[in-house]
């Protein structure tokens, strides 16, 4: 486990958002945080910080530059999703990127599209290849949703989908949507599923409100879920310091080195 850093986009701009909230009707999001510095400021303190695996995401149109400036300013170290597709993917790994992040271009009508996913994997590969199945609660089990996280699909996120799906990409990226942005604590019973069931590494996001919330995780994910903070810390204008969250990063590592 460690600590995953975020770059979310709207308009070209760094912000931090209620990601229930996103929708078509740009008036309609909440936004928590928004700043005129570049996202390639952010990048350059997550490489001083050698944080890899964080994820540049675009939330909307308008964010292609200013994708490309984050992943260029901290080569190899950051994903990046929203909009992936085969056609514009080798791009943005060219431009630095890791891994690419896919989520709506794998879905027809709900459901996982075999031919989407197949061309995906022998685009960018497997090794290169971040599949989000951020998900909101339903009937008391959690589904995956796409198109701004608005629409339910049929795709539970389970131990059976972690486990077909593992076998496509390198790693997963998981919203809570339900708390995303909300500061007020994680998606405790997702966070057990992903540490009891998903085979390859994973990094969880939403509601992190303290860095109590991050041993939390490391507890329910059984040492195993990587975690992300946006709106609760202060270089996003929460009140979690960003220092102590890399301190907290480092012991973290320091620990599982020395056992």
């Amino acid at each position: 486990m460690g600590f995953r850093p975020c770059i979310d986009l709207r308009n070209g701009r760094v912000v931090q958002i209620v990601g229930g909230s996103l929708t078509n009707d740009e008036n309609s999001t909440k936004i928590n945080f928004e700043t005129e510095l570049s996202p390639s400021y952010f990048a350059r303190i997550y490489k001083e910080d050698n944080l890899k695996g964080g994820h540049v995401i675009s939330l909307g149109q308008g964010n292609h530059d200013a994708a490309l400036s984050a992943l260029k300013a901290f080569p190899g170290g950051l994903q990046v999703g929203g909009g992936i597709t085969p056609d514009n993917a080798k791009q943005y790994l060219e431009a630095g990127a890791s891994h690419v992040i896919v989520t709506s271009y794998l879905f027809t009508q709900g459901q996982i599209d075999d031919g989407h996913l197949k061309k995906i994997v022998e685009t960018v590969g497997k090794e290169r290849l971040v599949i989000d199945l951020s998900c909101r609660k339903r009937d008391g089990d959690y589904y995956v949703v796409t198109d701004r996280w608005q629409k339910f699909t049929g795709l539970k996120v389970d131990k059976d989908t972690l486990n077909w799906l593992s076998e496509y990409c390198d790693e997963f990226l998981i919203h809570g949507v339900d708390v995303e942005g909300k500061r007020q604590g994680i998606e405790e019973p997702l966070v057990k599923i992903l540490g009891e069931h998903c085979p390859i590494p994973v990094t969880y996001a939403g509601g992190v409100k303290s860095l109590s919330d991050m041993d939390l995780i490391f507890e329910l994910g059984k040492g195993r879920v990587h975690a992300t903070i946006g709106s609760s810390l202060d270089i996003f204008g929460g009140d979690v310091p960003y220092c102590e969250v890399v301190r907290w990063h480092k012991n973290y590592l320091d620990k599982l080195r020395k056992s």
